[in-house]
């Protein structure tokens, strides 16, 4: 397992940590300001949002690169299953593909959605997933893109996911059955799965991403409150063991949603705190 007691070279912000990903949160940074925070603190790179990036992915891809970092991914697909898809479904997704090349950011993560609609537990929206992932992989491969499948805590079940766990996702990968489809490992999500170790060495170079924040003890909130590394329960460094021992060496991205604490405070005092935690905790 690599050693970041005094290196966090591998360290990536995801910008919802500091509330860009919901309107009206956070400090409101613009993206130059969160790349050169980052680039000051030697940071590995940045993910984005959608929302954030508009018209301007080519841009801001090269303002990260001139800052001496990588955009190391992008947030998000739509759902696609359940009931929230949108109407063009297909032409939205391809269009997060097209900002995630232009951005030159290697993977895009898939928030799956819910059940579909008419059906009842989670296997055939697991089909019906895997037939539209199937139908995206090309269109990503000849731009080259992956697609991470980021499983969900259970609680996320029915509206937000039809994926609880790593292999869930594997299973999917499986149906799919393309080199660029693979999975996302947020602590946020996973860290209660007690094969996660298995399931990491079953994915093997399927492991796309590497998200970390820290489980409450008393969560206030299902999706905004997440705890910054070392605050919570999470077994970090189990985690981080079992995402490594299965060849995994990419950025380790910080994705904290937190609408009473970490977004309320300045993005300065976040970002120091993130690196200190990160070199201690994780």
């Amino acid at each position: 397992m690599r050693d970041f007691t005094d290196d966090h070279s591998a360290l990536a912000l995801n910008t919802a940590t500091l509330g860009h990903n919901l309107e009206g949160r956070g400090a409101g940074w613009s993206p130059e300001r969160v790349i050169d925070a980052c680039a000051e603190r030697g940071l590995a790179g940045i993910v984005f949002w959608r929302r954030e990036i508009g018209n301007r992915a080519i841009e801001i891809g090269e303002r990260v690169r001139a800052a001496g970092m990588d955009v190391v991914g992008l947030c998000r697909t739509p759902y696609l299953v359940g009931s929230e898809v949108p109407a063009d479904l297909m032409g939205e997704a391809r269009a997060s593909i097209d900002m995630a090349a232009e951005l030159r950011a290697p993977v895009l993560t898939i928030v799956t959605g819910g059940t579909e609609p008419g059906t009842k537990g989670v296997a055939e929206s697991q089909k019906i997933l895997a037939g539209r992932v199937a139908e995206l992989a090309p269109y990503a491969a000849e731009r080259d893109v992956k697609l991470a499948l980021e499983p969900l805590n259970p609680m996320f079940g029915g509206n937000r996911t039809c994926l609880f766990t790593v292999r869930d996702a594997l299973n999917v990968c499986a149906m799919v059955d393309a080199p660029n489809v693979g999975v996302a490992v947020d602590v946020y999500h996973v860290w209660w799965d007690q094969e996660l170790a298995s399931s990491c060495a079953e994915a093997g170079d399927r492991l796309f991403g590497y998200h970390l924040c820290d489980w409450m003890e008393h969560t206030s909130h299902m999706l905004l409150d997440r705890g910054m590394m070392g605050d919570g329960v999470a077994d970090l460094k189990a985690i981080r063991r079992a995402v490594e021992g299965a060849g995994y060496d990419g950025a380790c991205e910080v994705e904290i949603f937190s609408a009473e604490n970490w977004w309320k405070r300045d993005p300065a005092e976040v970002l120091d705190i993130m690196v200190e935690r990160f070199r201690t905790v994780c």
